[in-house]
């Protein structure tokens, strides 16, 4: 199996995008995998996920993160079956999570896989709630928000596969959980399916006093998933000593260079000083020695007692990525968006 020519379906990166991404960035094709080495793997491609965070790879602005080069295969965290393996202790058969980006097939490291349990939770679960997104909600909220009971937490993004987590692990805490969400029926599933002690619509006229009124004693932790107006009228509402996890600015993402209007750093900077803010930008791989073996026992507790709960949005086959993706940094998913690139 290890000799067997396999050709793998993929979405490389045709060329970079100005403002939001558009179709023609991303092409189609067709490519023969090399061979299975010596501590290789050979993986056919199960579920997709699809992040913000990958229109930031897409481009060559300064982040956290190398650019892809053109004609890279877009890159994502992935969930894998083995058809072959020269690499000890994982076997053809096994389920892995991997980071093998867009494609229907994959040659990886097998140091870099780790296997998955299916038995102990859906397999798609591993890049939601059981994932990255699940484990940049907890480690954000507990290592810098520090939520303790009574406490008023305001998260944006609230139906998306962070901001839930970040408002139910909130309730578990003991806090008071607020989610802004866009639209009446993600506000619904916030506030019904997920437990938030409030849900409010940012796309409402209303949406200012509809968030003051629902956080008359202020708010103590803010988990900034968006950015732009939303923050806006956070600000003002922000308590003395209030704690800021920057998670992610969705809405700048697409922006091709500074947003039009008044320069608001002034303004932003003064609520940092006179209210005496706690405002940490982080990536959640900062976290992982610290936080993630925590993270795997309470989160598969809390997810098998359904005291979390979780939405995914899924797409299927792997040549709908770039569409789905366009629409993921326009707000149209619900719920975690993954991409079913082949029957389990």
């Amino acid at each position: 199996m290890t000799d067997q020519i396999v050709q793998s379906t993929r979405i490389v990166l045709a060329s970079r995008p100005h403002g939001a991404p558009v179709e023609e960035n991303f092409r189609l094709e067709t490519a023969q995998l090399p061979p299975v080495g010596r501590g290789q793997v050979l993986l056919r491609i199960i579920y997709l996920s699809l992040d913000p965070y990958m229109r930031g790879r897409m481009s060559t602005a300064e982040s956290y993160a190398e650019p892809m080069e053109i004609d890279d295969v877009m890159v994502g965290g992935t969930v894998a079956q083995v058809l072959a393996s020269r690499y000890p202790g994982v076997d053809a058969g096994d389920y892995v999570l991997s980071y093998s980006g867009w494609q229907t097939h994959a040659v990886e490291d097998g140091a870099r896989v780790r296997k998955l349990d299916a038995r102990r939770a859906p397999l798609s679960t591993a890049l939601g709630v059981l994932g990255m997104p699940g484990f940049t909600a907890y480690a954000g909220l507990l290592a810098i928000g520090r939520p303790v009971a009574g406490e008023t937490v305001v998260v944006a993004a609230a139906s998306g596969p962070v901001g839930s987590v970040v408002g139910q692990i909130a309730k578990l805490q003991g806090a008071r959980a607020i989610g802004i969400a866009g639209g009446p029926d993600k506000c619904d599933y916030v506030r019904g399916r997920l437990g938030f002690d409030e849900a409010v619509d940012h796309r409402s006229p209303e949406f200012a006093e509809q968030l003051a009124y629902v956080v008359p004693d202020g708010i103590d932790v803010y988990f900034e998933n968006v950015g732009g107006p939303v923050t806006d009228t956070v600000m003002p509402l922000l308590n003395t000593y209030a704690r800021v996890p920057v998670c992610g600015l969705v809405s700048q993402y697409n922006l091709p260079g500074r947003p039009d209007g008044p320069d608001r750093l002034p303004a932003f900077m003064n609520y940092v000083l006179t209210k005496s803010l706690s405002v940490r930008g982080f990536i959640q791989s900062e976290f992982v020695d610290d936080w993630y073996p925590g993270f795997l026992m309470d989160m598969s507790d809390w997810v098998q007692s359904k005291r979390v709960r979780y939405r995914e949005d899924i797409v299927d086959g792997v040549e709908n990525a770039p569409a789905a993706f366009m629409g993921l940094l326009e707000g149209r998913n619900f719920g975690k968006l993954v991409v079913r690139v082949a029957e389990e």
